[in-house]
């Protein structure tokens, strides 16, 4: 009941900080009028025919809507991916960029910025490249032991370490003047190029996955546990291990290939979940999915709203997650002790 009343006051609490992030900017919208413009997008109402009402129209739908979705989306994927790799390492230190999968994705990004490729190319290099980063980490746990955990994580900081050299190969290549700040704003993580377009290819996957790894939370509990107690209750440690990893995997990178480098999100935010809900994965994971939503949220309205030049996201998101890492910090280490 407990993990219920917080799930729907989370969801209430997300929709109310979207609409308010619909507000404000250098143009500002009243809330009347943004729930008015939403009313009569879906035919509640009718349309109001005058040029304000298509200004409000403009700016809510064209240009603050798609931030606003894909900071929910991108901050809703991280979390649940940093929490699903939290329960599979049974380490909560571990972040989705473990097995390399962020220093991929950068290096397929700035491979997609040197040759001189269009936003679409940049995100499907980057995407491939995160992938292609931890099948790698994989396959260096495969030659020594597959079944070992700490094979896994040396695997990932090898992987991490070739994508990370190969990245600053092609920063050092990249031209100064046109490609090389486009390599290192990308790198800050921004929500400027979410577009309606690559939202829409977005929403699916992530809802998908979000989905996925939450109904296989009770197996992660089992998990939790140790290899040999989970099996004695019939979960299947490696295909489990394995899928999920490929899910969380294919999440961070959608988002990296979307948002750029945003950190700490996976990594703060299933820490919260846990001292709102408890250790249940089935309740961490959907909580972590809101509260990312809503921990992104809030830094994007502050990376437009503190400054006259927009403050890449993915600086604000490294201050706040730093901030909010240290305040929960004493709360986690009781955990941690118990």
């Amino acid at each position: 009941m407990r993990g219920l009343t917080i799930a729907a006051l989370a969801t209430i609490v997300l929709v109310a900080l979207a609409v308010f992030s619909a507000c404000i900017g250098r143009f500002a919208v009243l809330p009347a009028q943004v729930l008015h413009a939403l009313a009569a997008s879906i035919g509640l109402v009718a349309r109001a025919d005058t040029p304000q009402a298509h200004m409000v129209h403009s700016v809510v739908f064209g240009a603050r809507l798609p931030r606003i979705g894909g900071a929910i989306c991108v901050g809703a994927a991280l979390s649940v991916a940093g929490a699903a790799y939290q329960a599979v390492f049974r380490n909560p230190l571990v972040s989705p960029g473990l097995l390399g999968v962020l220093a991929g994705a950068g290096t397929g990004a700035a491979l997609g910025i040197v040759w001189g490729l269009g936003p679409a190319g940049i995100g499907g290099l980057s995407f491939m490249g995160g992938l292609l980063a931890v099948a790698c980490g994989v396959g260096v746990a495969h030659l020594f032991d597959a079944a070992s955990m700490l094979m896994l994580v040396f695997g990932g900081l090898i992987s991490s370490a070739l994508f990370t050299a190969l990245l600053s190969l092609l920063k050092y290549i990249a031209d100064p003047q046109n490609q090389l700040p486009d390599i290192v704003f990308w790198l800050l993580g921004s929500l400027t190029q979410v577009t309606p377009h690559a939202l829409g290819v977005m929403v699916g996957p992530v809802v998908v996955g979000i989905v996925l790894l939450s109904a296989c939370g009770r197996m992660l509990d089992g998990l939790a546990m140790g290899d040999e107690e989970a099996r004695t209750l019939g979960i299947p440690v490696v295909a489990l291990r394995y899928g999920v990893i490929g899910a969380a995997t294919v999440l961070a990178a959608l988002t990296v290939s979307v948002a750029g480098m945003i950190g700490w999100v996976g990594l703060v935010v299933p820490h919260v979940a846990r001292l709102l809900v408890g250790p249940c994965n089935m309740r961490v994971l959907p909580t972590s999915a809101c509260l990312g939503g809503m921990f992104l949220l809030v830094c994007d309205d502050l990376a437009r709203t503190l400054s006259v030049e927009e403050i890449p996201v993915g600086l604000i998101a490294d201050l706040l997650g730093v901030a909010l890492f240290v305040a929960v910090l004493p709360l986690l280490r009781r955990g941690w002790r118990a």
